[in-house]
């Protein structure tokens, strides 16, 4: 007898495998989670023997914070190294946090990612964020 399918199904929590090489993505033909080994161009479901392609990996940018070059990394990744000067770069995303010290008090900081500047709560010094100290002012 077969199983109904709903529509769109809920996907269950995401699979974590010790060695992280899998993917997850939904059968174009029966909607059902299909999972996969990462560099897969294509997956065909074992259910519905429908073939679905393997999109692209997301793709990010960010500027070098060493040479000012713009750098393409797939999102989700840490960091990103520039292969023109090698400086190894944080990718953070805009949902992420960064710290800094006060550049008056050295309090540790915290900040959301694409702030400008940071302003302490202890000496309320406005530290700006990828600046040299010579550019912070004093609030």
């Amino acid at each position: 007898m077969p199983v109904p399918l709903a529509p769109y199904p809920t996907p269950p929590a995401p699979l974590a495998p010790p060695n992280g090489g899998q993917s997850q993505l939904v059968c174009s033909g029966c909607r059902n989670l299909l999972l996969y080994p990462q560099g897969a161009k294509s997956v065909c479901c074992a259910v519905c023997r429908a073939v679905t392609t393997v999109p692209p990996p997301e793709m990010a940018q960010l500027i070098c914070g060493g040479c000012h070059t713009l750098l393409m990394y797939i999102r989700g990744a840490s960091s990103v190294q520039c292969s023109c000067c090698h400086t190894v770069n944080l990718a953070l995303e805009a949902n992420q946090v960064a710290h800094v010290n006060c550049g008056n008090c050295q309090m540790l900081l915290m900040y959301q990612y694409g702030a400008r500047s940071v302003k302490c709560a202890v000496c309320n010094f406005v530290t700006s964020i990828g600046a040299s100290p010579s550019t912070e002012q004093k609030a």
